[in-house]
């Protein structure tokens, strides 16, 4: 397994398009003007169906003013537009001046002004592919990540200018690479990652660069676009904007709509379905059905406009995991978590660290030993049943079957929402499912799990957040009970993957001495304070019990914690 591995991590992919002009996010770039009017129309007539009264389109305009000028009073961020709280006191102002005008006026005025609010979401939200830029920005994340990585391993600071090592020596993508490979050739690919870090945009857009496909749009988070070196590279890479701080429904739907048809128009897309980063560590167990829900609505519209005797483009659905020793916002991300945990109310994207936090975070990042793993899962289609590497959907007895009679009734391809909604809903929980079968477990989550577990269990009358107020001092587990327990639970862990429930990496095996060792030296190696160490006696400590509940919860999910 270990030597599969090594050749897969190394191996070199050649492109499935060798021409930037013949990418789909190329195309869809090189007709931006007419793509976001398409988007923009669309979205208008879609949020009339949904609001088909006069009345309802006045409630909503007027819900949208409030909420865009509550945001700017509450939670501004640099990349807002500097005429937005002029432009949103205008809006306000002329709905005020409704009320004076004539019903034929009125109405005309109404139009006009969805029209406006829905144009500006369309073209803040739309992405600007440009080859030139896209090559130079593939070019400076090469050049820089691969002479960062052999300062590590020469451990000399000169090596930052040789080219002895790759970034395939550093990042290791597991898989089903030869699918994902082969049906971006035959279909359109929305990838679906698990989203720990605000790194996760960059290192997803090298990977589907490694792997040989072309550039993909890709939702980013309009708090990453704060930071001018992100926004620089992300703006070049294909990423459209997504702000989570808007809950309206005008931009919502005008966001699922330029999803939507993005895809229909065949570009291979990405987003993070969890909506942000994991506040708690955990593997995501429920997604934001938004953006999930545009690839059904895409491949609906597609075999409601594929004409007879062709043969209908697919969607495939592809589940990714992004596997680390650590994450950089470990400590803001968990302590916002404990802050909420149990409450239902949003939760602004905050950027502590900004541009020169990440370059500080990349620089040791690649100069420590510590890796980053891909999983690649296998592709489904939009109702989450598995595909074979021909594009052809599969029940759960293996047989082929046919998609596009999950939408007709009555034996009428058919448009109804509520029964999309279901197979969204359906989707994500495969997502899920799949999310935690390719999920590859380290040493340092097997450490973690184990030693956060065992405090627990030797303080059963504390409940979690009497637990995290324990001094230090008294946070102490004796290694050779610490040992015994490691090992049941990596014994557990080889079990979970000969079921086909989890997966691990290959430094799990062996003495159970070095894994714990690993573990030690890996989990949250950049942290001031760590969450794991052992100390002078030998036994194991924690300098930060927050910190150790994050990456603890990297394994919650695998009922794993009756064994403990």
């Amino acid at each position: 397994m270990e030597v599969l591995e090594k050749k897969n991590k190394n191996k070199r992919y050649k492109p499935i398009l060798e021409g930037i002009p013949d990418w789909p996010v190329y195309r869809l770039s090189r007709n931006r003007k007419e793509f976001i009017e398409q988007v923009a129309q669309k979205s208008i007539e879609h949020i009339k169906q949904l609001r088909p009264t006069r009345k309802h389109v006045i409630d909503e305009l007027e819900a949208t003013v409030y909420r865009e000028q509550q945001r700017m009073k509450r939670n501004r961020w640099r990349v807002d537009p500097p005429d937005e709280a002029g432009f949103w006191s205008k809006i306000k102002q002329e709905l005020l001046e409704l009320s004076g005008k004539s019903p034929e006026e009125s109405a005309k005025k109404e139009t006009e002004l969805l029209n406006i609010i829905v144009h500006r979401y369309a073209n803040e939200i739309a992405g600007n592919f440009k080859p030139s830029s896209y090559r130079f920005a593939r070019e400076v994340i090469k050049f820089w990540f691969s002479r960062l990585l052999n300062a590590s391993r020469v451990k000399k600071f000169g090596g930052i200018f040789r080219n002895q090592y790759t970034l395939r020596d550093k990042i290791q993508i597991i898989g089903k690479v030869k699918q994902l490979r082969k049906l971006a050739r035959q279909g359109t690919i929305v990838m679906v990652p698990t989203h720990f870090s605000n790194l996760d945009s960059i290192l997803i857009g090298w990977i589907i660069h490694a792997l040989g496909l072309p550039a993909f749009i890709y939702g980013a988070g309009l708090n990453l676009f704060n930071m001018k070196i992100f926004a620089y590279f992300m703006n070049s890479l294909g990423a459209y904007k997504v702000d989570r701080r808007k809950k309206n429904l005008l931009y919502l739907e005008t966001l699922k709509m330029y999803s939507s048809i993005a895809i229909q128009r065949g570009a291979h897309s990405l987003f993070f379905p969890g909506g942000t980063r994991s506040r708690s560590g955990m593997i995501e167990k429920t997604l934001k059905l938004g953006l999930l829900s545009t690839a059904v609505e895409a491949q609906r519209n597609i075999y409601l406009n594929t004409l007879s005797g062709e043969k209908p483009q697919k969607i495939f659905v592809v589940p990714v995991t992004l596997n680390y020793h650590f994450v950089l916002e470990a400590p803001e991300l968990i302590d916002d978590y404990l802050s909420i945990k149990g409450q239902d109310r949003y939760l602004p994207e905050q950027d502590p660290h900004g541009s020169w936090g990440l370059v500080k975070f990349m620089l040791k990042f690649f100069t420590k030993g510590s890796n980053i793993s891909v999983s690649i899962g296998r592709a489904m289609d939009v109702l989450g049943n598995y595909v074979d590497d021909d594009g052809n959907s599969l029940d759960t007895n293996e047989r082929i079957i046919n998609t596009e009679d999950y939408f007709v009734l009555n034996g009428q391809l058919t448009v109804d929402a509520q029964r999309e909604n279901e197979y969204t809903r359906m989707l994500s929980q495969r997502i899920v499912t799949e999310y935690h079968r390719i999920n590859r477990i380290f040493a340092s989550h097997l450490v973690a799990f184990v030693a956060f577990e065992m405090w627990q269990k030797q303080h059963p009358k504390l409940d979690l957040f009497g637990l995290l107020r324990l001094p230090e001092d008294e946070l102490k587990l004796d290694y050779a009970a610490f040992r015994k327990t490691c090992k049941r639970i990596r014994k557990k862990i080889y079990q979970l993957k000969q079921e086909d429930k989890a997966n691990h990496a290959t430094h799990l095996k062996g003495k159970i001495d070095l894994v714990i060792q690993h573990g030690l030296e890996n989990v949250g190696i950049f942290h001031l304070k760590r969450p794991l160490l052992k100390n002078k006696e030998g036994n194991i400590i924690t300098q930060d019990l927050n910190l150790l509940y994050y990456y603890h919860n990297r394994m919650v999910g695998y009922d794993l914690e009756k064994f403990i």
